[in-house]
């Protein structure tokens, strides 16, 4: 191409981008601003909502989202009360589209929605104690028919497990590829389901014999952590706040919560155990097991477990609590962490 050619490509470039970029944005227009504005709302709140209409412009009428979900309207531009109640936690979106001078804006505000209840503060008491794979470096824990399921980690030792837990025996084990880094697991419709941390893949077995029969990916979660199961979908932890929620036919991501109390958000969520309508969660690095709404992530209670750890062998390769299962007993649950040489049977009591 020669220099007569490439200048008039270059003029012509230029002159398309500058078309492009004559009209003012949404936001230099518009913005929503909340009355009375805090870090944080709780689910029991009512906010009141108008646009700052910077450019003066007619507004013809206004419809407010949260997210996606259409809340209230508004003709012209008039103070709008929208109710947090039933709405999920964590960070959201309050939405609002423009109608103006016979065009269409949209524009939004971020808010944080926290649980309108304080957690209850639980404790522990251990009622039995059994022998458990020092080696083990627990990632997934559940029964099914009396019989005790593990998913262990590390890249060249993520095994798949099948044990007898008054013993600590190991029934049959599926050795994981050097590749994979075992992670959570469930059991659902005869097939258990089984994560790897960051190799976005998680793996299907037959029930009756661990055979492997299939593969899923992730969506948008990040890494792969707990799965949990409520006999219908399944859930799944990312190593953030957030549990979504799976299509059990295709391990699709639907959905998800974000985990928060009263205060603050809940990071670093790890293993899932589903237990009486609500998700048990390992808190990872912590001493401690949220109890969660599963509708929209509110923390309703905190099981502090604070000095288990203590009670196993202490040697270099040991690590954080991690693992619940619930066999069905009543305030009962199944504790041991990554390397623990011991798995307690333990009574949840409220302090």
């Amino acid at each position: 191409m020669n220099i007569y050619k490439l200048l008039v490509v270059t003029v012509l470039v230029a002159f398309f981008a500058s078309c492009g970029n004559d009209s003012k944005s949404d936001n230099d227009l518009f913005s929503v601003t909340i009355k009375d504005h805090k870090k944080g709302y709780t689910a029991s709140e009512v906010v009141d909502v108008e646009i700052n209409n910077k450019k003066n412009k007619t507004i013809d009428s206004i419809v407010y989202f949260m997210d996606s979900e259409r809340m209230v309207s508004s003709e012209e531009n008039k103070e709008t009360k929208i109710s947090l109640k039933g709405q999920k936690l964590g960070i959201r979106a309050v939405r609002a589209t423009i109608y103006s001078e016979g065009d269409t804006f949209e524009v939004k505000k971020d808010i944080i929605i926290l649980s309108s209840i304080k957690p209850t503060l639980y404790t522990y008491k251990i009622l039995e104690t059994y022998p458990h794979d020092i080696e083990a470096y627990t990632q997934g824990l559940e029964f099914k028919n009396d019989t005790l399921y593990e998913s262990t980690g590390q890249y060249k030792a993520s095994s798949l497990r099948k044990t007898d837990y008054k013993t600590g025996a190991v029934l049959q084990k599926v050795t994981m590829a050097d590749a994979y880094f075992g992670e959570g697991l469930t059991i659902l419709n005869n097939k258990i389901y089984q994560l790897t941390w960051r190799e976005n893949t998680g793996f299907i077995y037959n029930l009756s014999d661990l055979k492997k029969t299939g593969t899923f990916v992730y969506g948008k979660s990040k890494e792969g952590w707990g799965l949990a199961n409520d006999g219908k979908m399944i859930y799944k932890s990312d190593g953030t706040e957030k549990i979504w929620t799976l299509n059990p036919n295709n391990l699709s991501e639907i959905d998800y919560i974000q985990l928060y109390t009263n205060t603050s958000k809940i990071p670093k969520v790890n293993e899932l155990e589903w237990i009486d309508g609500k998700i048990y969660a390992n808190i990872y690095e912590k001493d401690a097991i949220a109890i969660v709404d599963p509708t929209n992530g509110a923390v309703e209670g905190v099981i502090d477990l604070t000095g288990l750890k203590a009670k196993v062998t202490q040697h270099a390769e040991l690590n954080v609590l991690n693992g619940i299962a619930y066999n069905g007993e009543k305030n009962t649950l199944y504790i041991t962490g990554k390397n623990w040489d011991k798995m307690f049977k333990i009574e949840v009591v409220e302090q």
